[in-house]
């Protein structure tokens, strides 16, 4: 395959040119349906006169329907979609990726979606359904999942299918609600990947933002501290990578909170904890299930993040975390790597 790759690169290259713009298409068609020629061209950024013609051949291939209503991606377009997939990983380098960024991060696996989500915001549910997969096949009777809430992990549950074969399975709440968006808080999320398996689950009615006295006091009532039990006996933690200062603009800090999280460095967030640029826990919201000497121990962290602006938090975040999983886009990937060969702000691995 690599073989073949590389002599279409230097003999056809314009091929391999082709076939990304028509799998972009595919891909957009698929997520956006039905969509007009008009609003792909400009959601893809490719002209209307190339994408009238791209969609005319996919559609005289039986790929699309258009109508009037818009393009729909058909059975055998979605076959050819899947098929492609991971031809495109090979001719992007993906593989090799994936393989130089476990390496340097230490991390257990590294999985990559071809393409940047600042490009195609498509590829978050690409990202969804990469982290679904993962987790489908980690899945056994009487385990914990515990999940934060956030964007990326709504696509992850919104891609994971209807599954009912394992029994005494809790899913719980990695953290309190945070913000208004109440679909993307984990409480919410808790509750719909439950009910897609079939399993028991909790709620954690605590704000993120609850001062360490009220949270002193409210971890007293049994029903709380029981849950909190549960959630430290987790298997499988589910969450994504924030911006240190975008996070703590989101829980409402107080300015003297935020600005002690700032003065100490940290670079990005996760699960409730911040880090600095080496990877050290500089600081810990109150109302978290996880503590940080228990983050180790927990068999499986899955770390779904992606865009460039945040390579540095997810480098520090997930540097030397040898139970991780990292789930991003390529793009994000090769910042992650760069970062990392050039060794900023000393960092190191977690030991």
């Amino acid at each position: 395959m690599e073989q073949l790759i590389r002599l279409q690169k230097q003999l056809i290259p314009e091929l391999l040119e082709v076939l990304e713009v028509r799998y972009k298409l595919l891909r957009n068609i698929k997520y956006r349906q039905p969509i007009g020629r008009r609003l792909l061209s400009a959601t893809v950024q490719i002209s209307e006169r190339i994408v009238r013609s791209e969609t005319n051949f996919l559609k005289d291939q039986g790929l699309i329907d258009i109508t009037s209503a818009g393009m729909n991606i058909t059975k055998e377009g979605e076959d050819v979609l899947n098929g492609l997939r991971e031809f495109m990983r090979e001719t992007s380098g993906i593989n090799l990726l994936e393989a130089q960024l476990k390496k340097n991060l230490g991390v257990h696996q590294v999985i990559i979606i071809n393409g940047s989500v600042e490009e195609d915001d498509t590829l978050f549910e690409e990202l969804g359904k990469a982290a679904a997969n993962y987790l489908k096949q980690i899945l056994h009777d009487d385990i914990i999942i515990s999940l934060t809430g956030g964007r990326t992990i709504k696509e992850v549950v919104d891609k994971f299918p209807v599954l009912q074969k394992y029994k005494n399975v809790k899913v719980l709440p990695g953290r309190g609600g945070m913000g208004k968006e109440t679909e993307l808080q984990a409480n919410t999320l808790v509750e719909v990947l439950a009910n897609k398996m079939s399993a028991s689950y909790e709620q954690l009615h605590i704000p993120d933002n609850l001062s360490q006295t009220l949270f002193d006091a409210m971890i007293q009532e049994s029903e709380i501290k029981d849950i909190f039990t549960a959630i430290r006996n987790s298997e499988v933690l589910l969450h994504g990578i924030g911006l240190a200062k975008e996070m703590c603009e989101k829980r409402s800090l107080t300015g003297e909170v935020k600005g002690r999280i700032i003065e100490c460095g940290a670079v990005g967030e996760a699960f409730g904890h911040y880090f600095n640029c080496n990877g050290e826990v500089v600081y810990s919201m109150p109302a978290i299930g996880i503590r940080r000497e228990e983050i180790d121990a927990i068999p499986h962290m899955i770390a779904v993040s992606a865009g460039v602006n945040k390579a540095q938090a997810i480098a520090a975040i997930e540097k030397g975390r040898s139970n991780s999983v990292l789930i991003t886009d390529e793009e994000t990937g090769r910042a992650v790597l760069k970062i990392l060969k050039e060794t900023p702000c000393n960092i190191h691995s977690k030991e």
